[in-house]
């Protein structure tokens, strides 16, 4: 899709059946405002009695699964959303950052080992397990090096994870009514890093344009207490890596920019079915039970995300003012009732999932100051 192909409907598209209020209503909010940048026409949400059969232009906020699915919705390639689709579930979830315990362990269909040996090095010590029988012999092996993080592959926001010091606190887990689920749905074993900065590193492919970014994502509380993702602070350019790199960057963010390209680069390799035109990736830098430096991607996101507002209020900019080369923005989630600060744009107010009031706007702020 281009701005010039007017006869395409931006629409936005809520996959969860039930989905909360925030997530339809910040999808449709994206949706108007990309609609609006690119000269095209907002078309609501997917109805297929509706839009069955016409040019659409989607962003949905999963992403895309299976031929039927993509079908449906008449998309056939990465200009007919901003977003991703992928042959399998497993695919876009946490489950491909890691290998499996032995080539004998329980893989989901369409299971890789390719993308597992390209991304090898640019990933933490960790493992993916699908069979509740895999689960104890992959947490001895990873125990033995320190702590390891649990985490269910369909969690978001850093929800549902914990930390496991010891093969007894493991059985523990192990041995909830629910363990069963749990493991043959899919759960990604992970070496545990502590003072944990992460970096998001994406680009988006909108129509003729092009966007690359890097930057932090931070955490806040939600109405219940728990860490939950509260924003992202990114520097973006018009362009690709290579233009992205061309500014002067910490070492720590250059790794974290490479290790992304490894790992978008072997999605494409290994998963020939796969695409996606919004490719952003969580990479965590801390230090390990000894003391050591890591860093290694956590995982991807190929469909609306956190850090989407940002980017979409960074097209913005830079349509309005083509002599931009770089640009800060932040997207921002609140779980406080709180005034708009000055010159943010909203996003979303109101009820969340979890919690009462949940507050989602950005900011745009020059390169240089």
């Amino acid at each position: 899709m281009t701005p010039t192909n007017r006869k395409k409907l931006v629409i936005a598209h809520s996959t969860r059946a039930g989905a909360p209020q925030h997530e339809v209503e910040t999808n449709r909010a994206l949706a108007r405002w990309l609609a609006q940048i690119l000269g095209l026409k907002f078309g609501g949400s997917y109805d297929p009695q509706v839009h069955a059969g016409r040019e659409l232009y989607l962003l949905p906020t999963q992403t895309l699964v299976g031929p039927a699915s993509a079908l449906q919705l008449n998309v056939r390639g990465p200009e007919d959303l901003w977003g991703g689709y992928v042959d399998h579930d497993f695919m876009c979830t946490k489950a491909i950052s890691h290998g499996l315990l032995s080539p004998d362990a329980k893989a989901p269909e369409g299971w890789s080992p390719l993308f597992c040996e390209r991304v090898r090095d640019v990933v933490l010590d960790g493992l993916s397990v699908f069979a509740l029988e895999d689960a104890r012999p992959a947490a001895t092996r990873l125990l033995y090096s320190g702590p390891i993080r649990m985490k269910p592959v369909h969690a978001c926001a850093g929800r549902g994870q914990e930390v496991i010091h010891s093969l007894d606190e493991f059985d523990a887990i192990v041995a909830r009514a629910d363990a069963a689920d749990l493991f043959n749905a899919g759960v990604v074993l992970e070496q545990d890093l502590h003072d944990v900065v992460t970096h998001s590193v994406g680009q988006s492919f909108i129509g003729e344009y092009v966007l690359s970014y890097c930057g932090e994502q931070y955490l806040t509380q939600d109405g219940q207490g728990e860490q939950v993702y509260g924003g992202s602070n990114l520097l973006v350019v018009p362009g690709y890596y290579e233009d992205l790199l061309q500014l002067a960057l910490p070492d720590d963010v250059r790794q974290a920019i490479e290790q992304a390209r490894v790992f978008d680069n072997a999605a494409d390799e290994a998963y020939p079915g796969f695409y996606a035109s919004r490719r952003n990736y969580d990479i965590a830098q801390g230090l390990d039970s000894d003391g050591q430096r890591r860093s290694g991607v956590l995982e991807q996101s190929w469909r609306m995300g956190g850090a989407s507002s940002a980017e979409v209020a960074a097209l913005q900019s830079f349509i309005n003012n083509p002599s931009l080369t770089a640009i800060r923005v932040s997207s921002v989630e609140t779980y406080v009732d709180q005034a708009l600060p000055a010159d943010a744009i909203e996003v979303y107010r109101g009820p969340a999932e979890n919690s009462d009031f949940l507050l989602k706007y950005v900011t745009v702020q020059s390169y240089d100051g």
